[in-house]
């Protein structure tokens, strides 16, 4: 593991280069420490039964099940480029139908969902991404008018005040993403800020609408 602990990513840079710079998935147990309840985080974050979803670089499916719950009859498309975090992932979602699974490059989501979505979930990686604006470009690329492109991330606090079962987790103090760096690198692929939702203990959830009259 290194000093990142994220969920898998997709890498933006270079085909070559299989994941966002010092990420890894960590044990699921201290995900379930942080957030017992994920449908309830999943609810403060605005989804609801029928909506299709992209769970965008969803690792081993920690919110893609409840997800799959929660949007019924509506569905999920999991996106990962790790294939063993994929094999994750559909076993977690096995009772779940309404879940499809791609292993697929994040930049590569207009050709691989087709049909417009009403909300791109990102959960842990952001951070992680080098191309922050360019990302939120190919969510913008899929979504309905209405769609929500919604960030989750570890508040911009220092490693050491971020402890789950007793140890400090989290990315690197120097790569954590305040609310306000965070709209400075989305907004400008055609997003505006509609609410900042708390996710205790350390995270907030970014809930982007698309700006009116701004193309991504």
């Amino acid at each position: 593991m290194g000093v990142l602990e994220s969920r898998t990513a997709t890498e933006l840079v270079s085909k070559q280069s299989t994941y966002f710079p010092a990420t890894g998935m960590p044990d699921r147990d201290w995900w379930q420490a942080l957030w017992p309840e994920p449908i309830k985080l999943l609810e403060a974050l605005g989804l609801r039964a029928g909506m299709v979803v992209v769970d965008l670089c969803c690792g081993d499916g920690y919110f893609t099940a409840p997800l799959a719950r929660l949007v019924k009859p509506g569905r999920v498309v999991a996106v990962d480029l790790d294939p063993g975090m994929l094999e994750q992932a559909r076993a977690a979602c096995r009772d779940h139908p309404n879940c499809t699974f791609l292993q697929a490059d994040a930049r590569e989501l207009a050709r691989l969902v087709p049909e417009p979505v009403d909300y791109v979930l990102m959960a842990n990686t952001f951070h992680g991404v080098p191309d922050k604006t360019g990302l939120a470009r190919a969510a913008h690329a899929v979504l309905k008018l209405e769609g929500c492109f919604v960030v989750v991330n570890w508040h911009a606090r220092p490693r050491e005040e971020t402890p789950v079962l007793g140890q400090p987790r989290g990315p690197a103090t120097a790569m954590r993403v305040s609310p306000e760096a965070l709209r400075a690198v989305v907004e400008p692929a055609g997003f505006e800020l509609e609410r900042l939702a708390e996710l205790p203990p350390y995270h907030y959830g970014a809930i982007f609408v698309q700006a009116v009259g701004r193309a991504g």
